[in-house]
């Protein structure tokens, strides 16, 4: 089975919009090649105000973690360099997406590089599980965990297990060989009613341009 190497990442933040002033206060990520985590980024930042009670409660980072932090341009940086021009992926892509576009835009850096998310594809994959947050999932796969979220770096690496979940799943129940970003892409905008029909289409695609070129399926 063929898969793109992706960036899997999670910020943790002092509120729901950068539109409203918000920052991260902590960034994690993860890089899988050929279904396997293969490097790790994770730190805290500080970005320039107090946070509140609620978020200290919630992610377990307290405005004295964040006092001695790097300020968030500079770890923004590192970050932007570290991931590259990779596929990105994010459990509720949508809002890791936004941070992370406001957060360049403050250092003047600007990257395109395409997304996804695990919340959509999930629900088109895993329909069954009770719901499609990260912990729920991650319980309903058998993934093992310590028992840690809302904590960056804990998070991107549990939605990097779903992530190879998934491909796993396009591979044993559809036998797909090649798994293309685009249609983990895809998975989130097809109707649930049309996925089936729609991955088993495509695997006998597949099937035909491996037999047309003489390539056979392991």
């Amino acid at each position: 089975m063929s898969t793109p190497a992706v960036i899997v990442l999670d910020f943790e933040t002092t509120g729901h919009s950068p539109n409203r002033g918000d920052r991260p206060i902590e960034v994690g990520a993860v890089r899988i090649e050929h279904d396997r985590i293969v490097d790790r980024f994770q730190a805290l930042m500080n970005p320039g105000f107090t946070i509140s009670w609620f978020i200290e409660r919630l992610t377990g980072i307290s405005n004295d973690l964040i006092a001695h932090a790097p300020p968030c341009e500079e770890v923004m940086n590192r970050f932007a360099d570290w991931m590259g021009d990779l596929p990105l992926v994010a459990h509720n892509a949508g809002f890791d997406r936004a941070f992370l576009d406001a957060e360049l835009a403050l250092i003047g850096r600007h990257q395109s590089n395409p997304m996804a998310c695990t919340v959509l594809a999930s629900r088109r994959l895993f329909p069954e599980s009770p719901n499609h947050k990260l912990a729920t999932l991650v319980n309903h796969l058998g993934i093992f965990t310590d028992g840690t979220f809302h904590r960056a770096l804990a998070d991107a690496e549990m939605t990097g297990h779903v992530w190879i979940a998934m491909t796993d799943v396009l591979c044993d129940r559809y036998g797909l060989d090649e798994i293309p970003f685009t249609l983990m892409q895809e998975l989130g905008r097809i109707g649930r009613a049309k996925v089936d029909r729609y991955l088993r289409n495509l695997a006998d695609r597949q099937k035909t341009c491996l037999g047309d070129s003489g390539i056979h399926s392991r």
